[in-house]
């Protein structure tokens, strides 16, 4: 069916202000997600999954601007001994960055992958992508695939000592970055991804895992803190048999963010945890988009997202769990929950469950309130402040999706941010 004409040449402006990287290998690719994304139209307010959110910002052809934020606190994670990988406004930095050796994986720029004509990411690069647009569109995600020049692929095949960090740096007003990475975790491997950073004004970045059959891999990501960044985000991910994935995402700040998660589980016993927390203030609106597919025996997953929102800050979850025929002894388990600390702020949630299978235990939920007064009296009664009292309430809301991590250090920088960011916004 033809496009509407609107959404027609909205598609084609932004083409046409794009210009394709160098392909290599990865050429059949792109030339395919700029075919899908002609056929499935960038998405505006009448797509279903775009009605909470205005992606006017996120598709328009020129990258409106973000004032740099001046921030003197340290780095994210800066704390923990990691691998260093450094983009600035989506470019990597090798001066910034850590020599990309470490036992236990190897790591390559994509424009390094985009130079030659085999790879073992070329059986990778898009695929995933592909697979994702059934039966949800998520054209910003193929554009990534089609346009995006730098981004790192890394092939996990033992236990590397430490996290592999991936830290986004802005420093340019216009900037608009696409970043697209691979990542393939062999069988009985494990690794830690950390991600954090504002990245840039508009960023567009797409993730591809594929876990293989006993592999295990945690991704840590800290979004923040520019007020004026605009964000959208994919994470697209395959478990084989036996195989863990664990994400966990913070947010603070930033004019729109959008992060979408779409996991497919095709092995039996396999573990799939997705959790975010973020709090927003004032022009601050924060989409939480998820989609887990079970297709195996014996598999687990989870969502668990807390939105801490005041001064007319809107968040978002839409999250799905479905469960195909022969999926039995699925458990499924989903919850996003809302702490309004005014009455301008709203959060809008979709809950879904599909199921087709008879033998499962899947569960989903969500709330939204203000702080608990009886609790906040509670404290205030034995002499803690209101401000301290309210931001003890906060982080105690925040807790179950911060326990998703497994790193009880990486959980502690979280817990210590959060306190850290909390006291400066009273």
């Amino acid at each position: 069916m033809a496009l509407p004409e609107i959404k027609q040449s909205a598609t084609e402006a932004r083409l046409a202000a794009l210009e394709l990287p160098t392909a290599g290998c990865t050429k059949p690719a792109r030339e395919a997600a700029i075919a899908r994304v002609r056929e499935m139209g960038l998405p505006d307010r009448r797509d279903e999954y775009w009605k909470y959110t205005r992606p006017d910002t996120l598709v328009q052809a020129d990258a409106p601007k973000a004032a740099l934020f001046d921030n003197d606190e340290p780095l994210m994670f800066d704390q923990i001994d990691r691998l260093k990988i450094v983009f600035v406004d989506g470019i990597f930095d090798a001066d910034a960055s850590d020599d990309l050796s470490l036992e236990g994986v190897q790591i390559e720029r994509l424009e390094d992958i985009c130079c030659t004509d085999i790879h073992w990411a070329k059986d990778l690069y898009g695929v995933l992508e592909t697979r994702g647009h059934n039966p949800v569109p998520r054209p910003l995600a193929a554009l990534n695939t089609a346009f995006a020049a730098d981004g790192v692929a890394i092939h996990v095949t033992g236990k590397p000592s430490k996290p592999i960090s991936l830290i986004y740096v802005h420093k340019d007003e216009a900037s608009d970055a696409f970043l697209h990475h691979i990542v393939r975790v062999e069988s009985g491997a494990e690794a830690t991804i950390l991600e954090n950073g504002p990245a840039a004004a508009r960023f567009n970045k797409c993730m591809e895992i594929d876990i293989a059959d006993g592999g295990t891999l945690h991704h840590v990501r800290s979004q923040g803190r520019d007020h004026e960044r605009r964000a959208v985000t994919h994470m697209f991910t395959r478990l084989g048999t036996e195989s863990v994935y664990k994400s966990f995402t913070l947010t603070v700040n930033g004019v729109l963010t959008r992060n979408e998660q779409v996991i497919e589980i095709l092995g039996d016993d396999a573990v799939a945890h997705v959790a975010g927390a973020c709090v927003g203030d004032g022009d601050f609106h924060h989409d939480d988009t998820v989609f887990i597919t079970h297709d195996a025996v014996n598999c687990e997953s989870r969502q668990v997202f807390k939105k801490v929102l005041r001064n007319g800050a809107t968040g978002v979850f839409q999250g799905k769990i479905l469960v195909k025929a022969g999926a039995q002894k699925t458990d499924g388990y989903q919850i996003s929950q809302s702490l309004l600390l005014d009455d301008d702020s709203q959060f809008l949630a979709k809950p879904e469950l599909e199921i087709y299978a008879d033998d499962v235990a899947c569960s989903h939920g969500s709330t939204s309130g203000a702080i608990d007064e009886t609790a906040l009296f509670y404290l205030r009664s034995r002499g803690v402040p209101v401000a301290d009292a309210t931001d003890l309430l906060t982080l105690a809301f925040l807790a179950e999706a911060v326990e998703e991590i497994e790193d009880e250090d990486l959980a502690a920088d979280i817990v210590n941010r959060l306190e850290s960011w909390l006291s400066r916004r009273r």
